[in-house]
């Protein structure tokens, strides 16, 4: 037997998929939107962004989100976020590097900018799939994965970091073990995670980040088994310069 998700947090994401396939029906990109024919595709694929609600096929999605040089990036990705936002959730996209790409086209977008409906069910979006995927045993999206993209979108860690405090379960807290110790080495040495590709100031996130990991993962890891190295490790993330590498738990990285 299928196994359905009915959960709140899955209700409140299926809800946000169809309210973004309604703000952004009949959405196009302009008429007189170009792009190269040799390196991004043809004539024939740039007319179909140009009709509004035409399903495009993997490779063309992925085209279109990818391009960094629309002259009108906004449009481009209201033409396809219905389909681009369903085909996230399901896991189907897959970034050279990272989904802090995803991010990236969210922000060349400007959608805060937006008009405020168009706004709101981006917001929306981005908070109701961020909420499910930390109550999900295994999302489609890791969520390390997931709050890179969304720190890019939004230009700051802090809201998805105060939506992740206010869950206090077996499930989420598995999740802040494993970003914990991904990003770790990065943040030892004192450096972000992903290659922010679109923050105004990438050293004032990473302090953010690594300030709330040093809050937080020890109140949440400190009664779980097999964490102990981990935890002097993001104790060290809270240290500077000798106290840091002086430690005795310095972990020996290198950079």
């Amino acid at each position: 037997m299928t196994n359905v998700d009915d959960s709140p947090a899955r209700l409140r994401l299926d809800r946000a998929l169809d309210h973004l396939a309604v703000t952004f029906r009949g959405m196009a990109a302009r008429d007189d939107e170009v792009q190269c024919d040799c390196h991004w595709g043809s004539e024939e694929e740039l007319a179909r962004l140009k009709v509004p609600d035409v399903e495009l096929d993997p490779d063309l999605l992925h085209r279109t989100w990818t391009a960094p040089d629309w002259s009108d990036h906004g449009a481009v990705l209201r033409r396809i976020l219905p389909q681009f936002a369903r085909a996230l959730v399901d896991g189907l996209v897959e970034p050279m590097f990272g989904m802090d790409e995803v991010g990236v086209s969210f922000a060349r977008s400007h959608w805060q900018e937006w008009p405020a409906p168009q706004a709101a069910a981006v917001e929306e979006f981005l908070h109701a799939w961020w909420a499910h995927s930390l109550t999900e045993p295994e999302p489609a999206v890791p969520v390390h994965e997931l709050l890179a993209l969304c720190t890019e979108a939004s230009a700051t860690p802090g809201p998805w970091l105060a939506v992740w405090e206010t869950l206090d379960d077996d499930v989420a807290d598995r999740h802040l073990a494993d970003v914990a110790n991904r990003w770790e080495y990065d943040l030892l040495g004192d450096q972000l995670p992903w290659y922010g590709w679109w923050l105004d100031d990438e050293e004032a996130v990473r302090a953010e980040l690594a300030a709330w990991l040093v809050r937080h993962v020890p109140a949440r890891l400190r009664v779980r088994d097999g964490h102990e190295e981990l935890l002097h490790r993001i104790r060290l993330v809270g240290l500077t310069g000798p106290a840091r590498w002086e430690d005795p738990h310095w972990p020996n990285h290198r950079y």
